[in-house]
Formats: structure tokens, C-alpha cells, sequence
């Protein structure tokens, strides 16, 4: 049997995957150095691996079972053992058994979380996509609970919150994740035609704002994140 060659363009999301699996460890190598700050942007170039590589195998028609599982397995890596980790080595040393069980918690919900979303989807009729999420996805969960370091790094005087609290924190974050909670899908966002320039100008300010002002526009978005979640909570649902 002929071996079917495969075109190097079509590797390219799973290399991006990997790419992203490699920041994610090489974040936790800089929290270790106490490196902090490199290791968010380390993170944060994971998570912007994270939203392309999925849009990326469907430009190019190159989706695999395989490319799905390292996906998830990226997601791990990065925003379920990384994340915490970050959080761990920059302010919980002084409460490492607390703080580790709160490590701990946070990264069994994070894959948790994926493997049911794994199952969800695999269940879902095909071409079928979800308006929304149940629980906070994983990667909202990893900016959600770096929010502590993003304050600190905008606001230099900031307080830090107490060590205890920081790990009830984390592991609160960790347990919305496996919640019932419905979160907004931003892939279903459907915006008017009227609307795009503005949409674009956005995305241009944000942007702009990321690189004048990256520690307080990261500390706004996850607010209104936060603001978001809790108007969807308390929004009756139809």
C-alpha cells in the first residue's frame, strides 16, 4: 500500500499547536526564574496560538482527530498547569501546601472541563455549533486567575490580596470552570453589517491599548469579563 504524502502546508496548525504547548512550558521555566512578567506574555502568545490554530486547519481543510486531541491536550499544558503554576511561584511560597492544593484543584477542574467539552462535542449532530459554553473556558479561567498578577503589574503600590484568599481564589475560578454556568461563545457573536467599521475600529484601539497599556487594558478585559459572566448568570433564561 502507497504511503499518501501530505502537503507541509497542512502541518502547519498542528505546529502551531505544539509552538503553543512549547510557550506554555517555557512560561513555567520563566515563573520558576521569577520572571514573571515574561511568562505572562509567554501565556498569552499560547492563548493567541490557542485562537488561531483551530480557524487555521479549517482554512486549509486540514482538521484531524489528531490535531483535535493535541488541542486539548495544549489547552492543559498552558492554561490548566501553567497558569496556576505562575500564580503559584509568584505569591503563594509562603503557603506552598495550601497553595499547592489550590494548584491542584484549579488544573483537575481545567481537565475536567475539557473532557467534557470533548464529549459535548463529539455528541452534538453534526454541523451543529453551541451559542455558548458551560462553564468558563479554559482559557478564560488561566486570565481569570492571573488577574492578581495583571493588578500588580499595572498598579505598582496595589495591595496584593492575602495568601489564603489568593488560593480560595484560584480554586473558585477553577470550580466555575466544571460549573452549569452558561457562558458567552464568542464565535457566535453575529455583528450587524452597519456595524463592522466600528467592530474594526475596536479591534484597532484594543489592540493599540494591549501595547501602550498591556497590564491595565489585560486587567480591564478580564473585569469586564467578569461583569459579563455575572450578567449572564443573572439573566433569566429563555
Amino acid at each position: 500500500m502507497a504511503r499518501r504524502d501530505v502537503p507541509l502546508l497542512q502541518l502547519l496548525p498542528n505546529a502551531l499547536t505544539i509552538t503553543a504547548i512549547g510557550a506554555g512550558l517555557s512560561a513555567i521555566r520563566a515563573a520558576v526564574e521569577h520572571d514573571f512578567k515574561t511568562a505572562v506574555l509567554l501565556i498569552l502568545f499560547a492563548a493567541l496560538l490557542d485562537g488561531i490554530d483551530g480557524r487555521v486547519a479549517r482554512l486549509l481543510g486540514s482538521y484531524s482527530k489528531v490535531g483535535a486531541e493535541l488541542d486539548s491536550l495544549a489547552d492543559f499544558v498552558n492554561f490548566g498547569v501553567a497558569a496556576p503554576l505562575m500564580l503559584y511561584f509568584w505569591a503563594l511560597q509562603d503557603y506552598r501546601k495550601i497553595g499547592w492544593i489550590a494548584v491542584l484543584v484549579f488544573a483537575i477542574c481545567c481537565v475536567l472541563r475539557l473532557a467534557r467539552f470533548n464529549v459535548d462535542a463529539k455528541e452534538a449532530p453534526s454541523g451543529t455549533k453551541a451559542d455558548h459554553f458551560v462553564g468558563v473556558p479554559s482559557p478564560a479561567g488561566a486570565m481569570l486567575v492571573l488577574l492578581p498578577m495583571f493588578t500588580s503589574f499595572a498598579f505598582a503600590d496595589a495591595a496584593l490580596l492575602p495568601d489564603p484568599l489568593l488560593c480560595l481564589y484560584m480554586a473558585g475560578i477553577g470550580l466555575l470552570m466544571i460549573s452549569g454556568l452558561r457562558t458567552s461563545s464568542f464565535k457566535s457573536v453575529r455583528i450587524a453589517r452597519g456595524n463592522v467599521r466600528y467592530a474594526l475600529l475596536g479591534v484597532v484601539v484594543l489592540i493599540a491599548a494591549l501595547l501602550a497599556y498591556p497590564w491595565i487594558t489585560l486587567v480591564a478585559l478580564c473585569l469586564a469579563y467578569i461583569v459579563g459572566v455575572v450578567w449572564g448568570a443573572l439573566r433569566p433564561s429563555h
